[in-house]
């Protein structure tokens, strides 16, 4: 059971339905609503199996808390230094990958650069992975120890030890399929930003690079097949995928759908909302 947050004067609020499907999405408020129906207060939001992840600002700037909510468990909460980015749930329900923006590090290298941090958290075991920057990052097929990594935009796969997020570092981005049994990062493709695995675990929807602007696109992990959907605009989101044919995203402070496979056009979800996430 999912229980929204209020203030003391404000009107009751409706708990979320999280066995039945749906579109989970954050309004300009920062309330997560499924239909008419509200939740606690997010700026970012997923859930699977049951368990719903709110990553939320706690004090403006940069102070950050990742609340996960189980049913029959008291709420596991982590606190964070940074600005809510992202955040997913693995298929399960057992993992929880997060992004924040910080300030310093390369903040200060001037216009364009910035920093984040990505850590991952077990809710079965209470392992916390820490920061992807302690992970070992693998470029080419060398070892790549750079100081200036930064990664973000967690995806699991249904394993529970596969994900893929992404790596920037010298003013480039990869693709990176991470193992978390031995702690390794893989960089698999360039040019790439914000992974969304499909749920069938056989493609990755993400942001490709086009100029100075970023497309979405749905690369094939079977045959290396990349895809430009049909949405030509710049969008800055971490894609979800509706079911194994349609991905949603965020752009212009609305929520759309376009077909997986390139063909088709977008469609306009929900207005006023970001950060679209499904209830599996």
């Amino acid at each position: 059971m999912f229980v929204g947050l209020r203030t003391g004067d404000a009107v009751a609020e409706q708990r979320l339905d999280l066995a039945h499907g749906g579109m989970l999405y954050v309004d300009e408020s920062g309330r997560v609503r499924q239909d008419e129906r509200v939740g606690p207060s997010c700026q970012r939001v997923d859930v699977a199996a049951g368990t719903l992840a709110c990553l939320r600002a706690t004090a403006v700037p940069d102070q950050a808390e990742l609340v996960v909510t189980k049913p029959g468990a008291e709420p596991a909460r982590i606190s964070e230094w940074g600005t809510p980015s992202r955040v997913r749930m693995s298929p399960s329900g057992r993992l929880v990958g997060w992004t924040v923006f910080r300030a310093g590090d390369s903040y200060l290298g001037g216009v364009g650069t910035f920093s984040t941090t990505a850590g991952i958290y077990d809710l079965a075991t209470g392992n916390h992975y820490g920061s992807l920057e302690d992970f070992a990052l693998t470029v080419d097929g060398k070892p790549y120890p750079a100081q200036d990594l930064n990664y973000w935009g967690v995806t699991f796969a249904r394993d529970d030890l596969t994900f893929y997020a992404t790596a920037r570092s010298a003013g480039g981005t990869w693709l990176v399929r991470g193992d978390l049994r031995g702690r390794t990062l893989t960089a698999l493709r360039r040019n790439v930003e914000c992974p969304s695995l499909s749920p069938d675990g056989t493609r990755v929807a993400y942001k490709f690079r086009d100029g100075d602007r970023w497309r979405l696109h749905v690369l094939s992990l079977v045959d290396g097949r990349d895809v430009p959907l049909a949405d030509p605009a710049h969008l800055d989101d971490q894609a979800q995928w509706l079911d194994d044919r349609t991905v949603a995203y965020g752009r212009d402070k609305a929520i759309y759908s376009v077909p997986a496979d390139g063909t088709g056009a977008p469609a306009l979800l929900r207005a006023n909302a970001s950060s679209p996430a499904v209830v599996r």
